[in-house]
């Protein structure tokens, strides 16, 4: 009886090792990346502008208080919801507070989303204020259209 006990046990170690060896032979699928930087030369200049002079537009009204709205060939309509005087001078009381004037924008990088035609413009903002570090995010789409554009600060990085 105690053969029966230890054959039928090493009979079930083996079989559920076998199981596990067996599990673990899964292939992953390698996936391409869809999103890619690209150089600024690259890039359309229509694309390039319309990201360049609608970011630095809307930095601007921080400092002058007056916003020109965005009009549909610039603008997705979402955007143009989004862009109200209230919510923009909201944020530029925040920002000014805290950076001071604005002076300009670098462009830092540009990622091209393959799947969705989509152009991520980076820039770094220039403020009178060095302490804090902010960069502007401007999206533009296949169709020549601001889909997005968000600013973020940016923490600074350990030495």
């Amino acid at each position: 009886m105690k053969r029966i006990i230890l054959y039928c046990s090493v009979l079930l170690i083996c079989f559920t090792s076998s199981l596990t060896l067996v599990s673990c032979k899964s292939k992953v699928p390698v996936v391409e990346k869809t999103i890619k930087t690209v150089k600024p030369e690259e890039v359309e200049a229509v694309k390039k502008n319309r990201a360049y002079d609608l970011g630095k537009r809307l930095l601007e009204t921080c400092n002058t208080s007056r916003f020109k709205p965005f009009t549909a060939a610039e603008a997705t309509d979402k955007v143009r919801q989004n862009a109200t005087k209230e919510k923009i001078s909201t944020i530029c009381k925040k920002i000014n507070q805290r950076n001071g004037r604005y002076l300009g924008l670098n462009l830092l990088e540009v990622t091209h989303n393959e799947i969705t035609g989509e152009y991520i413009f980076r820039y770094g903002i220039d403020y009178e204020k060095k302490l804090f570090k902010r960069e502007l995010f401007v999206t533009v789409d296949a169709d020549n259209k601001v889909s997005s554009i968000s600013t973020k600060e940016i923490a600074p990085k350990p030495m």
